[in-house]
């Protein structure tokens, strides 16, 4: 008799879990923390205070003009689709950065402070992978926020401010359809900045158990770029800065739309993210827990 030879079974070989099944497992996680919900849901109601807030004071349209927030409140009198361009422009100085940098630290930070960051390291998932899955987290979050965002106050600017189309920052006026795709530009331009900001978070977070560590990093790093933007003897600097290049944000507003500032923009936000993205890996690439 001949023994049956018996191919070793395939359990010993580590199963990869589908790729789509991580997404939407990290979606599902991220979207069940009530400070995010909360966080979406606080930031989401901004346009509608600055909307009533237009329509009280009766004479919003005294503000600067320029390339600012102050030329957006002159033509929101009767333009409420610049609402929703207005609030992002707001937000993207300080709080969207601040909601990209608490996804981040919950991502790593928070992970490894109660312990399921080391079991998610020793499970048969690439720390490459696992790290892509993280950053999908938090940059979902940062767009299911910018698309809040902008939903409220494109709703609230049309119910109370009322319009007529889309005025311009150069006095054209656009259709229905052209003031969508200009509200949906800025909403993919602010989350891709805010994913950059994040980014850096979660390089921070990968070097720390503490998520507070990594929020006040951030917005400690956020003031700095700030203020090295404002002071003239360092602008041989600016033009590296990512936060310098955020007042490109009203270019979306303008007919025809420069693209310039926007893609400059753009892809010094990808070189963050790739910086970013790439010492968190570093980092992983050597943590046990």
């Amino acid at each position: 008799m001949t023994a049956a030879v018996v191919d070793r079974p395939a359990l010993d070989r580590p199963v990869r879990a589908p790729l789509g099944r991580l997404l939407a497992s990290e979606l599902r996680w991220v979207l069940r923390r009530p400070r995010t919900i909360i966080a979406i849901v606080l930031l989401s109601l901004v346009p509608v205070l600055i909307g009533v807030g237009t329509v009280i004071a009766g004479n919003a349209g005294a503000g600067p003009g320029g390339n600012g927030p102050g030329s957006l409140f002159t033509i929101l009198i009767g333009n409420g689709f610049v609402l929703p361009v207005l609030s992002l422009t707001l937000l993207l100085a300080m709080l969207l950065p601040l909601l990209g940098a608490m996804s981040a630290a919950d991502a790593l930070a928070g992970e490894s402070a109660h312990g399921t960051l080391r079991g998610l390291l020793i499970a048969p998932v690439s720390r490459a992978r696992l790290l892509g899955v993280k950053a999908f987290g938090v940059g979902a979050v940062v767009f299911i926020a910018a698309l809040s965002i902008a939903l409220v106050g494109l709703v609230t600017g049309v119910v109370l401010v009322g319009t007529d189309g889309l005025i311009t920052l150069t006095g054209n006026t656009l259709s229905f359809g052209d003031a969508l795709a200009r509200i949906g530009l800025a909403v993919g331009w602010v989350t891709f900045q805010v994913w950059a900001v994040a980014a850096i978070a979660l390089a921070v977070s990968a070097f720390t158990e503490h998520p507070l560590v990594v929020m006040a990093a951030t917005l400690a790093g956020a003031l700095v770029f700030a203020i090295l933007t404002v002071i003239p003897q360092l602008d041989w600097i600016q033009p590296y800065l990512l936060t310098s290049s955020w007042g490109t944000m009203t270019d979306v507003l303008r007919d025809p739309m420069p693209w310039d500032g926007l893609l400059d923009s753009t892809l010094k936000a990808a070189c963050y993210l790739l910086i970013g993205l790439s010492v968190a890996y570093a980092r992983l690439s050597s943590k046990d827990g």
